[in-house]
């Protein structure tokens, strides 16, 4: 045990498993950064903004279950963080945000790049607070582990005074691990829940979210394949089941398959496990309307300040995902329970993701095509915002688990720095980042770290010089009036190679599937830079001709 208080942190978060941190240095922690050279058992990751430096960890807390942790200074570098720990709410994952702080003589002033910290994050995260005592430091990294992971998973921020991590003499024992709080549902719930289902003409389950991981995967697909359960996942949650199990009906979201909306309407009953049911998933709210008349809605969820708070539900379980899947495979009550209706929504999904072809040179469709015939099926996909992103969740079909690295709230910068901390911590899987050319430039120097610290990953940056789905509700508003949308792009295919990686430029769709070709026999980092027309808006078959035309 160190009496040093910088090194007692660094000994805390060793003692909770953590074995990477990812920051931006900052004099506001130089002692960290001293501590964390006694560690080697804690990789250092350090990025070139600090955006960057959240994203890589909101992910990385994704693929591991534990908080992905950060380190930033004050100012300017707790305000460009700002986007991941948003990001990290919304989306229900475990995430650390440490923040050098002003000295606490210095407080109030409005010193150096002075913030109140907990007022700042306060709104956008499940706890933020400041050390301001050096001995408190283990019941701080504790509470910190706890309160990220437990019930709904989500972000924590706290400050670190620069005059507190210098103290010396410091008396405090380390904490032991902290775990994941496993709550199972209650029986007579899911004796409940088993009548509601059997009484019910068309269920049909809506899965993924906070606390959802392979046990919850594994044991659920084998419930709702032994029911014959049609099975939705919720928006950006595709991973949540395998595409090859024969319920799976498809993903709900930005451009889902009609045949599925179709069904969430006409079903009589609702099992959501995990899921909020937030706006992108319900579109709105309109698809499932928070009072749901007509139909039942049982909702699982780890948090029970989640249960009720805007979906009433005829069935409230609050339970962990992974022991609530768990439960529901093992339940030996339901063999009378079975459906048809689950292969006839899977052969509706695999019908509405094989993709067809459109006439453009370079098409999408079959660039969709060509990545699934000669990209393993494990691959982990990362994406931020775009249009581009609809071909992904439309054709992709996501075996991996984790496979899905991608911001439910639609936060642009994304892809880059989640597949950095993806390659990390799966180097032996194929890490594919898919951007489109607004959302590439907003984290494009994170290649510098993927290639500083040997991250082996493949870029495809789509670019149709535009913020396209701007675009796209531009001209079905203000049809043919074009304001703020077009782009003047780099050769980003020169920018790769530029940052010590490989790159080409695709016209063609042809040329493209020779490109995967030959970037997927390199390794390191790898980019293909697909020249695309701005006609081709979305998966949907939007085009800027037919919304003039429909305008």
């Amino acid at each position: 045990m160190s009496n040093q208080a910088a090194a007692l942190l660094v000994e805390c978060l060793a003692a909770q498993g953590c074995d990477r941190v990812f920051t931006v240095p900052g004099e506001s922690f130089l002692p960290v950064l001293d501590a964390l050279r006694d560690r080697p058992e804690i990789q250092t990751i350090t990025c070139r903004q600090e955006g960057g430096v959240t994203f890589m960890a909101c992910a990385d807390g994704t693929m591991t279950g534990r908080p992905g942790v950060a380190f930033v200074t004050r100012g300017p570098g707790a305000t460009n963080a700002s986007i991941g720990v948003h990001v990290a709410m919304q989306d229900s994952q475990p995430m650390i945000l440490f923040v050098g702080d002003v000295g606490r003589e210095m407080r109030d002033r409005e010193g150096f790049q002075e913030v109140d910290f907990p007022a700042f994050f306060g709104p956008i995260c499940k706890w933020a607070a400041r050390i301001d005592r050096a001995d408190r430091i283990p019941e701080f990294i504790a509470r910190a582990y706890a309160t990220a992971i437990g019930g709904r998973p989500g972000p924590v921020v706290l400050a670190l005074p620069e005059d507190m991590l210098h103290e010396s003499g410091v008396q405090a024992s380390v904490r032991p691990f902290v775990h994941k709080p496993a709550q199972p549902p209650c029986p007579d719930a899911l004796e409940a829940m088993m009548a509601l289902i059997a009484d019910a003409a068309a269920p049909l389950a809506i899965i993924g979210g906070a606390g959802w991981h392979t046990k919850a995967r594994d044991h659920f697909t084998a419930f709702a394949e032994r029911l014959g359960l049609p099975v939705a996942t919720a928006f950006r949650r595709q991973d949540a089941i395998s595409p090859a199990s024969p319920v799976y009906a498809g993903n709900l979201g930005y451009g889902p398959s009609p045949a599925l909306v179709e069904r969430v309407k006409a079903a009589d009953l609702l099992l959501v496990v995990g899921a909020r049911l937030g706006e992108a998933t319900t579109d709105g709210y309109t698809l499932v309307t928070p009072d749901h008349p007509g139909q039942v809605l049982i909702h699982i969820h780890p948090d029970p300040a989640e249960l009720n708070r805007v979906y009433r539900a005829d069935l409230a379980i609050c339970a962990d995902p992974d022991e609530f899947a768990e439960s529901t495979a093992l339940w030996d009550d339901h063999a009378i329970i079975s459906f048809d209706a689950g292969e006839d929504a899977h052969r509706e999904w695999l019908k509405w993701s094989t993709p067809g072809e459109a006439d453009f040179a370079l098409d999408l469709n079959r660039v969709m095509a060509a990545i699934r015939a000669q990209v393993p099926a494990d691959a982990i996909i990362c994406n931020g915002a775009g249009n581009f992103a609809g071909w992904w969740h439309r054709f992709w079909h996501y075996h991996g688990a984790p496979g899905q690295l991608a911001p439910t709230c639609g936060a642009m910068g994304y892809g880059i720095p989640a597949a950095v901390a993806a390659a990390l911590r799966y180097p032996d899987r194929t890490v594919i980042a898919a951007a489109g050319d607004g959302d590439f430039l907003m984290n494009a120097q994170e290649l510098a770290t993927a290639v500083q610290y040997g991250a082996d990953m493949l870029v495809i940056v789509f670019d149709n010089t535009a913020y396209g789905t701007i675009r796209m509700h531009q001209e079905r508003e203000y049809p043919g009036r074009v304001s703020s949308t077009d782009l003047a792009n780099p050769d980003f295919a020169a920018m790769a190679t530029a940052f010590g990686g490989w790159g080409a430029r695709v016209e063609t769709h042809d040329a493209f599937s020779e490109a995967l070709r030959d970037a997927l026999t390199r390794s390191g980092v790898r980019l293909i830079h697909c020249l695309t027309d701005i006609e081709q808006l979305s998966a949907g078959g939007a085009t800027i001709s037919g919304l003039r035309a429909r305008a």
